[in-house]
């Protein structure tokens, strides 16, 4: 599926379907609203998804190399991306321990790592280039680059619906992708890079001042077009970025709710909701990420994280954990009794 004609199937979750399902939660066994937000996870689910249970569940952990991260922006060299990627793949990772812990598939995509990878049954290659330039420098990539990414995040959002997948999970690998999400932050927020910038894998005060002047410097020297988000994801952004820009799009094109995980996720979360305002309603936010830059994020794209766990992982861990409540607000919509069954009496 192109990129518009992904933008022009998104259509607004049905309001009288939430409304249906908030009123027969309303008639349960139980003081109105007393399981807070469990309730908000099983209205939206049932609106988007137009059943009460979730067949299967996937997470998408996009990896990709950056051209920044040869400035020294991370506390770990760039090796480590094709590195973790064998690790997914061997199933020796945090998000393969938490994709299956909540059940949910694990799918590893290579959008741009610095390395060739040979096929394996859990490795998706996808490498737009080994790569992004450094956009302290220049543009990160290509226009046409970015926008072949983004139409494969929402292949792969097409290809899980027709699978019978039900809920779907961003992730991410990275070294130096940290970077490119405060660029991006800083953008569409207007905040100074300053604000939205944090120590990503642990990095000290002196790389932490380095990395916003590297930011500042791309920004200033790419000008990427605030109203324009490709442009912005061209200029400074990564091609895992754009992945997840582009699967979060497709999810809301086909109907899939998806939970989308940290602060490189909530990247390209923002880049596919700036490109359609109502991608939005099709979004769970999993997890409110330590980097400084994320709740600002949040604010933006209009979202409440699902969890607080002080996480900065990214892979995909919060989203996994995440899955795991929208599925226990979906127990809780099918298997509580109404006050009628349950021959309770209504309060006054």
């Amino acid at each position: 599926m192109k990129l518009n004609e992904a933008l022009l199937q998104i259509r607004p979750v049905d309001r009288t379907k939430l409304e249906t399902v908030q009123n027969r939660i309303n008639q349960q066994a139980k003081p109105p609203g007393s399981l807070g937000r469990l309730e908000e996870f099983a209205t939206r689910y049932i609106a988007i998804r137009n059943r009460d249970t979730i067949r299967k569940k996937a997470i998408f952990t996009f990896a990709g190399d950056h051209g920044i991260a040869l400035e020294g922006v991370s506390a770990f060299p760039r090796e480590v991306t094709p590195q973790m990627v064998y690790n997914f793949l061997k199933g020796g990772a945090a998000i393969n321990a938490l994709a299956r812990h909540a059940g949910a598939d694990l799918f590893v995509v290579d959008m741009g790592v610095d390395h060739d990878f040979a096929e394996h049954p859990g490795l998706i290659r996808n490498k737009i280039a080994p790569g992004t330039a450094n956009f302290a420098v220049g543009p990160a990539m290509s226009r046409e680059q970015a926008v072949a990414a983004l139409e494969a995040g929402i292949g792969f959002a097409v290809r899980a619906a027709a699978q019978g997948f039900d809920l779907i999970g961003t992730g991410d690998m990275g070294i130096g992708n940290t970077t490119p999400s405060a660029a991006i932050a800083a953008v569409f927020t207007g905040l100074p890079v300053a604000q939205v910038t944090h120590r990503g894998t642990g990095i000290n005060d002196a790389t932490l001042q380095k990395k916003v002047q590297l930011i500042e410097q791309g920004l200033k020297l790419n000008a990427p077009d605030r109203l324009d988000p490709v442009d912005v994801l061209a200029k400074v952004g990564g091609f895992e970025i754009a992945g997840i820009a582009g699967l979060v799009l497709g999810c809301a094109a086909v109907g899939l709710p998806v939970v989308v995980d940290g602060f490189i996720s909530t990247a390209g979360a923002m880049i596919a909701s700036e490109l359609h305002p109502q991608v939005c309603e099709y979004l769970f936010a999993a997890h409110q990420s330590v980097e400084v830059g994320h709740a600002a994020m949040m604010e933006q794209i209009g979202q409440r994280p699902i969890l607080d766990l002080q996480m900065r992982l990214g892979e995909g861990t919060g989203a996994a954990l995440a899955m795991t409540l929208i599925e226990a607000s979906l127990c809780g919509y099918r298997e509580i009794a109404t006050f009628g069954q349950a021959e309770v009496s209504e309060g006054g």
